[in-house]
């Protein structure tokens, strides 16, 4: 092993943390409380062969650090942590574990699954953890230095009442596409395509949400079963973008980057699933890849009687640590630097309760929060938490601080259940208006409900009434894995069918749960592919799946485009009446100044409903006013009066239409005329007349006034 790099080594600086290159050389900085020494390992180009291994020399706030002289971009590295082996104490150091600098940039390589990779002997796991000597290098994957160049980058800040949602796997979505070019399918490149993102534009979105980018590891067990982790919650690299979607794996950082530009020139938003609660490195029996090595004790939540084993609120194995400073630290950075270097605009938090339990649970106050309120980057993106874990009081949907958007599976369930039969208007109603009574506090407003009806984890919307039982037999876990709580329906025949009365009534339903999505208050969330009814035949667990079980089919039927062409229709409609997308929350209060009740509920008789009308009515509708607007807010389509009409009921409904302030009642949308599109608004109706509601469906009509101001600026 040569000695070239480490002979003018010098201490360098801890205020930066990982490998920085600074033109002349490279500032390694790495935390640790409790390490007594940090090697630095160089390799070869190949990542094969250990060149040179170098000891920081100083240690300045629990930061390890040196600077290191004529190391250039393109040098692949790795740490060598000693200290204590002492799994009872929480402490696991083994300078035989080669170990992924958590600050690293780029990764070159993969993991190997190995008995190499364990900080123990494995056949000793179940009696005391007991050191092992074997290198782990050979099947470790490599950090590599990059060169850090100046951005100008800056979020599109797109008003959280104008967002709309598009939820979508960076290699699914593409890997079939016919407008990709094949070498490009199913990498940053493919999604950044001219062809993919003007289709996504087009529908109406503005922001696309990506499953899991950042570095991540296949599970042993699924590797060992030909399976991997296709989701990717399993992260282990936090500022590297996983170069498996690269189509130039040495530069995954610039393709990244090219793809956030190009969906910023078309006006999308781009924000990233991330996972902070958790690391690839699982239990007390998993392998040692970064952080177990570097400071086990203080980057992971640990069982206070016996610190060999770890808090497990994640399911995972483990639980990162953020009661503490330096772990805390890292995540900001982290995300700072995809904000900042690589152009996001915001973050969707996988289990994001863990990130605010502290000793005590679950706070609003916590540190990290209190943090990304004050950021100067993070508190202008939008940040967006998954509100439940297994742990603890794991359930906070509603319970985050202002500036944070939420998953709201209350809506996903309630929706699902009037549907299929099973919940009736009293229910139904909280979930149309934003979910006030979870939401409407601390000056939050109703964008923080984040709706949808499916998700990555779960059925897909035409699934969602094909199904009654999950199928994810391809899984390989005889069934148990998945929820079994779908509150779906095939109505009469389990998967595909060629019965035309069972597949229309299917694609209705399609129609009304995703016209229910977008007409309610809130952020709607569609996962990509509903939009034409894509299928995953039933598995509603497909986390595991890098086939066409996961990835989009774009051979579109006919009915496929249908709902393609309904879905954008939709869309339109949202963004033509600001009263469909209020930021403050409805009232049903009566303003005496403007003399209107912006919102008003209405019986199939046409009056206002009754109290004993609620926990009955399959079918009712809601009028909302527009003229009850916040006082100099003026827009285009902002003082209109709407109804939106929803009919569960199997069988027609003779719907009395409300009087109101107005002429007649002009037809928008009717889920049973899905075709029909603009040419529905030539039908006019009279106030008091009876329109028949097909029986499971979705109605918007407009009130006929002379209210309106072509002059009026567009909104957004």
């Amino acid at each position: 092993m040569s000695n070239t790099f480490g002979k003018r080594l010098k201490e360098g600086t801890p205020t930066e943390r990982g490998a920085v290159y600074d033109g002349k050389g490279v500032n390694f900085a790495v935390f640790s409380a409790h390490a007594t020494a940090v090697d630095i390992c160089l390799f070869d180009q190949d990542g094969e062969r250990e060149i040179e291994r170098i000891r920081l020399p100083e240690y300045t706030d629990q930061i390890f650090h040196g600077w290191i002289p004529d190391i250039r971009p393109g040098q692949l590295y790795g740490y060598r942590v000693s200290g204590p082996y002492e799994p009872d104490a929480g402490h696991r150091f083994n300078a035989n574990k080669l170990l992924l600098d958590p600050y690293a940039r780029e990764h070159f390589g993969s993991i190997e699954w190995n008995p190499a990779l364990f900080g123990y002997q494995i056949g000793h796991a179940d009696k005391d953890l007991s050191f092992d000597e074997h290198d782990s290098a050979a099947f470790m994957p490599k950090c590599v230095i990059t060169d850090p160049k100046a951005q100008n980058l800056r979020p599109l800040k797109t008003r959280w009442a104008d967002t709309v949602v598009y939820e979508t796997h960076v290699r699914g979505y593409t890997l079939n596409h016919p407008r990709v070019p094949h070498r490009l399918r199913g990498t940053y490149a493919g999604l950044g395509n001219r062809h993919v993102l003007e289709y996504i534009k087009s529908l109406g979105v503005t922001t696309i949400e990506l499953l899991p980018v950042q570095s991540f590891v296949a599970d042993e067990y699924l590797v060992d079963k030909g399976l991997t982790n296709y989701w990717g919650y399993n992260t282990i690299g936090f500022f590297a973008p996983d170069t498996r979607y690269a189509a130039d794996q040495d530069d995954a950082i610039s393709e990244f980057r090219r793809m956030v530009a190009a969906a910023h020139e078309v006006g999308l938003e781009v924000i990233m699933d991330v996972v902070y609660n958790h690391t690839a490195e699982g239990n007390e029996l998993g392998p040692t890849l970064s952080f177990k090595g570097i400071d086990n004790a203080s980057y992971y939540r640990l069982m206070p009687d016996n610190k060999r084993f770890y808090i497990n609120d994640t399911g995972t194995g483990n639980t990162f640590n953020l009661t503490k400073t330096y772990p805390i630290q890292f995540v900001v950075d982290s995300l700072r630097y995809w904000a900042n270097e690589l152009g996001v605009d915001g973050f969707r938090f996988d289990l994001g309760t863990i990130l605010a339990r502290e000793q005590d649970g679950f706070d609003s106050e916590a540190g990290f929060l209190r943090i990304c309120r004050q950021d100067p980057t993070l508190a202008h993106l939008k940040l967006i938490a998954e509100p439940w874990d297994i742990g603890p009081g794991g359930y906070q949907v509603g319970h985050f601080p202002p500036g944070w958007g939420e998953w709201n599976d209350k809506f996903r369930d309630t929706v699902r259940d009037f549907w299929r039969g099973e919940a009736k208007a009293d229910v139904l109603a909280p979930r149309l208006l934003g979910s006030p009574d979870m939401f409407n506090h601390s000056g939050r407003q109703a964008w923080a409900s984040v709706n949808f009806v499916t998700a990555h984890d779960g059925f897909t919307l035409r699934d969602c009434v094909s199904y009654n039982e999950k199928h994810n037999e391809a899984n390989g876990e005889d069934g148990r894995d998945g929820s079994s709580d779908n509150r779906s329906c095939n109505y009469g025949v389990e998967g595909p069918t060629d019965d035309a009365d069972i597949n229309a009534i299917r694609w209705r339903q399609c129609r009304n749960m995703l016209s229910t999505l977008i007409f309610s208050q809130g952020t709607p969330m569609i996962l990509a592919g509903d939009e034409f009814g894509r299928t995953q035949n039933g598995n509603n667990n497909a986390y595991c799946q890098n086939n066409e079980i996961s990835w989009v089919d774009w051979k579109i039927d006919d009915e496929g485009r249908s709902l393609t062409r309904f879905t954008r229709r939709l869309l339109s409609l949202r963004r033509r009446f600001p009263i469909l997308r209020r930021s403050r929350f409805l009232t049903e209060a009566y303003n005496p100044e403007l003399e209107v009740k912006e919102l008003t509920w209405i019986s199939a008789n046409g009056e206002e409903m009754q109290q004993d009308e609620w926990g009955q009515a399959q079918c009712f509708g809601l009028m909302l006013d527009g003229r009850a607007q916040p006082s100099g807010i003026k827009r285009r389509g902002a003082d209109a009066t709407l109804l939106l009409v929803l009919n569960s009921w199997h069988d027609v409904v003779e719907f009395v239409l409300p009087k109101a302030e107005g002429e007649d009642w002009k037809l928008l949308l009717d889920t049973n005329r899905p075709d029909d599109g603009e040419a529905l608004e030539e039908e006019h109706f009279t106030q008091g007349q009876v329109y028949t509601v097909t029986g499971r469906s979705v109605l918007l009509l407009e009130l006929v006034t002379d209210r309106s101001d072509p002059s009026a600026p567009v909104a957004g």
